[in-house]
């Protein structure tokens, strides 16, 4: 572990997807994911893994080869955050002279290099491990705003189809937490990473279902106290879920369904 052994406490991710385990071990189950560029913290090392923590306040290990210790990366500066999907990085400007260097997801955030009016289509980036990329102009946000409810909603529906995934908190796929999670950011709302503490959160307030609007959290449970589902009401009896139900995918799913009315315990709003 000689990579951490003089460095910071902050650690950046070198991997498009690192998952983060309940043990130091593969053979562990996934509790949560942190993406390409992300600054965590290290709480702890032990054979070749890392016990980190993520911006969202929550911990598990990962190998420690998918760490680059040290200074925060794309914390200041000139910062392009992908808007697209998935975004490809090439080592030059160019799509066709050699395959991508990565693929990273959905808000990855990119230290950039040059203005994007000096290259037009392209912007010269500075990767997590000290490379030079390059990234297409389109897939990129310079100035990201939040979104209003409405724009959220229509926002949701891009990522229709994306794979269910254990543990996702990426455009390589999601959880119903994940996705609930990251729908709320592109608004400024900052929340829990699971269901039930997202219920529990001072952040919200109790909602009737006579009451629902689109934007509105539903969760889904044995009981208030049991929450194991969650997704965003749309309107009319609709609502859109990271979900395994029939097909495990991103969906719309219809509230009247028996399967979901007997299994909503709480409804919520941010506040």
């Amino acid at each position: 572990m000689a990579l951490f052994a003089a460095s910071l406490p902050n650690a950046v991710v070198l991997q498009p997807v690192a998952n983060m385990y309940s043990k130091p071990s593969p053979d562990a189950d996934v509790v949560s994911q942190a993406i390409y560029g992300a600054n965590v913290g290290i709480l702890d090392q032990q054979e070749g893994w890392a016990r980190i923590r993520t911006p969202d306040d929550y911990t598990g290990w990962v190998p420690a080869s998918s760490l680059r210790a040290g200074a925060a990366y794309a914390a200041a500066g000139r910062v392009a955050e992908v808007r697209s999907l998935f975004a490809h990085l090439y080592r030059e400007a160019d799509v066709t002279r050699h395959a991508p260097l990565l693929t990273v997801p959905f808000e990855t955030r990119l230290e950039a290099v040059s203005d994007p009016k000096e290259n037009g289509r392209w912007i010269s980036v500075r990767l997590p491990d000290d490379r030079s990329g390059w990234v297409q102009t389109a897939d990129v946000n310079f100035d990201p705003k939040p979104l209003s409810i409405p724009e959220m909603l229509e926002f949701s529906k891009r990522f229709l189809g994306l794979p269910y995934t254990w543990g996702g908190t990426s455009s390589y796929g999601y959880d119903c937490s994940g996705f609930v999670q990251m729908l709320e950011r592109r608004r400024g709302v900052l929340m829990p990473r699971d269901a039930q503490p997202q219920a529990d959160w001072s952040g919200v307030m109790p909602v009737e279902r006579k009451d629902l609007r689109p934007g509105d959290l539903l969760y889904f449970g044995s009981s208030a106290q049991h929450i194991t589902h969650t997704g965003m009401y749309l309107g009319e009896g609709k609502f859109i879920d990271a979900t395994t139900y029939e097909t495990p995918m991103v969906r719309i799913d219809d509230l009247e369904n028996p399967r979901w009315t007997k299994l909503l315990v709480a409804m919520r709003r941010v506040k």
